[in-house]
């Protein structure tokens, strides 16, 4: 204890009647006489103990989310907030605080100009600036780069500028990955020859953000391939602007891109704009996705003799939605090919804009083209409509590949003694604590003020970090559902607060014992219903991406919550104990809902149930 620490510790002592047993370590709910008593973890116990009735203390994995900050390090930064000034001290906030910031890439540029071929297996985080610029001829390899990292953070700037004939190979890049931002700036722009090949980018990544602006602009020959690019990821984005603009004769493959996602936005600027003898296809392009958006704007503008070829584009999809402006206007000798377009099982929406307009000499087709799109000032020569469905999901097939198998199911699945399927339970947020009320309260938390939160945070404009700051706290805003009451919280006493506000002081706060089970067979034990089993009102809380611990808080009508033991198949002996929630009311869901895709029937017409994940948590009543 340092000599601030002291007179703080002093001045309670003498000021308050706080007694402290002679115990020799630290349970949860009680302080040990080594323990400053003024840490946010100190403070958030005696904040339970004044508001939660019933003497039970904190249970330990909600006080695990306390703030980790000494008393001198919450008085600091809470001056430096107050100050708007928490950017001064960035560094040392986030790395004292453990809050999730992006590394600060300066310290690990790699500036120079290689003149050998090299090959990176195993590399992360970096910063790549004039690298390969001028190469002739010659080849880089990019293996398991950023694979597997908690968050993978890659610039490259002026990569393989003017180099000619130079190839550059990436495998296996932020695969596994959990928040991944990688951007490409003026990469391979003035090339001659040569080709990027991208392969397994960004697979299985959480909240993939990848950037490429002007990629291979005004190159020639230069060819550029995606395959499995941003497959089975979860949220983000990629954009791509002026991405092979000005080229020449430079083609570029897609092949299953963004296949079997969830909620992945891909936006194309200036893609190809007044490009000379562009060759692009897109096969696979969104396939199997739930929700994938696509944003098309200018791409193949004032071309001419390009081809772009699109094969099975967002076939088989769930919903989406596809914006195409001025997509090879004023071309010449364009040739625009749509075959299974949109051939989705929940109909999306699709949006043309100018496109083919004023293509002199070119043509567009659309062959087995699934959905009833809107066409604004679309070209009225050399349209070619082919087995057009205005409803592709006729079929009646159901498709639920996007929703995990056990994530959502049937009230009557918990019986003891019932076998099913465990989702992936296990946390993929990034680590994280709650920041001290005395900070959180300073920090601004509001759309009309996301570019001060983008200062303090040191989140560029157009930076990953800024669109989870943005997204973050859209969701937050969003006006609640029919019968929701909502909160969003980043400090352990506001969700304190929040609970008691809707449930009372007799409150209980539960979450899944631990993620043993996960992605495996399970079978039920005992179970018991909170309440009886009866219906109940319930606060959820789930994790929101943020730099600091967020959580989005909810309470939904007419829902039972239970607890079971999670046994083992083979021995039978218990492994997990584990938390649901039943929505018994679903009739304000959308009928696009995923549980409904997984378990069919629709809105009001069946309840749904789902596990508490580790690091969620539910708060009911004492039983």
């Amino acid at each position: 204890m340092n000599i601030i620490e002291a007179a703080f510790f002093l001045c309670f002592i003498s000021s308050s009647n706080v007694h402290f047993a002679g115990a020799t370590k630290q349970t949860a709910g009680n302080i040990t006489p080594s323990e400053n008593p003024f840490t946010p973890k100190a403070s958030l116990i005696r904040y339970w103990n004044k508001r939660i009735n019933g003497g039970s203390p904190p249970p330990s994995f909600f006080l695990s989310k306390a703030s980790p900050l000494t008393t001198v390090d919450s008085t600091r930064f809470a001056t430096l907030a107050s100050r708007h000034a928490l950017d001064t001290r960035l560094y040392d906030f986030c790395t004292a605080a453990k809050l999730f910031c992006f590394p600060e890439l300066a310290a690990h540029s790699v500036t120079e100009k290689h003149g050998d071929d090299v090959s990176f297996s195993v590399y992360s985080d970096k910063n790549f600036t004039n690298y390969g610029s001028d190469r002739l001829a010659g080849a880089d390899t990019f293996k398991n780069y950023s694979g597997g990292d908690n968050i993978g953070v890659d610039s490259f700037r002026r990569y393989s500028r003017d180099s000619a004939g130079h190839d550059d190979g990436f495998s296996n890049y932020a695969g596994e990955v959990n928040v991944a931002d990688q951007s490409f700036t003026t990469y391979a722009t003035g090339s001659t020859g040569g080709a990027g090949d991208f392969t397994n980018y960004h697979t299985n990544a959480n909240q993939p953000n990848g950037r490429f602006t002007s990629y291979s602009d005004e190159a020639n020959g230069r060819s550029q391939s995606f395959t499995t690019y941003s497959e089975n990821a979860n949220s983000g984005a990629q954009t791509f602007t002026s991405y092979s603009k000005n080229g020449n004769g430079a083609p570029n493959g897609f092949s299953g891109y963004g296949s079997g996602s969830n909620v992945v936005k891909s936006g194309f600027s200036g893609y190809g704009e007044t490009a000379n003898g562009a060759n692009d296809t897109f096969t696979s392009y969104g396939g199997d996705g739930n929700l994938p958006v696509n944003d098309f704007k200018k791409y193949g503008e004032g071309g001419n003799g390009a081809v772009y070829g699109f094969k099975s584009y967002r076939d088989q999809s769930n919903i989406g939605a596809d914006s195409f402006s001025s997509y090879a206007k004023d071309s010449h000798n364009e040739k625009v090919n749509f075959v299974n377009y949109g051939k989705s099982f929940n109909l999306g929406s699709d949006d043309f804009t100018g496109y083919g307009q004023g293509n002199d000499g070119g043509n567009v087709s659309f062959k087995t083209y699934g959905q009833g799109p809107s066409f604004k000032a679309y070209t009225k020569d050399g349209v070619v409509f082919a087995r057009y469905f205005n409803n592709a999901s006729s079929s009646g097939k159901k498709v639920n590949k996007w929703t995990e198998p056990g994530k959502f199911f049937r009230e009557s699945m918990l019986r003891e003694g019932t076998l099913m399927q465990m989702p992936d339970i296990k946390d993929k947020m990034p680590k994280r604590t709650f920041l001290p009320r005395t900070i959180v309260s300073k920090l601004s938390f509001s759309s009309s003020k996301t570019g001060e939160v983008w200062r303090i945070f040191g989140a560029g404009e157009n930076s990953s970090m800024a669109g989870i700051i943005s997204s973050a706290i859209s969701e937050c805003e969003r006006p609640p559902s029919y019968g929701e009451t909502k909160r969003c919280v980043g400090s352990a006493e506001d969700m304190i607060d929040f609970a008691t506000s809707v449930l009372g002081h007799g409150v209980v706060v539960r979450t899944t014992e631990n993620v043993v089970g996960s992605k495996k067979k399970i079978v039920i034990g005992k179970v018991k219903g909170i309440n009886g089993g009866d219906l109940t009102r319930a606060v959820s809380c789930h994790q929101s991406l943020y730099p600091y611990l967020l959580y989005y808080c909810h309470s939904v009508p007419k829902v039972r919550v239970y607890e079971a033991d999670l046994l083992d198949p083979e021995s039978s002996e218990k492994i997990n104990h584990g938390i649901t929630i039943c929505h018994i009311d679903t009739s304000a869901w959308s009928a696009s809902h995923v549980a409904f895709l997984a378990l069919g029937s629709g809105p009001g017409r069946i309840e749904v149930c789902h596990w508490i994940f580790e690091n969620d948590m539910t708060w009911t009543t004492v039983d």
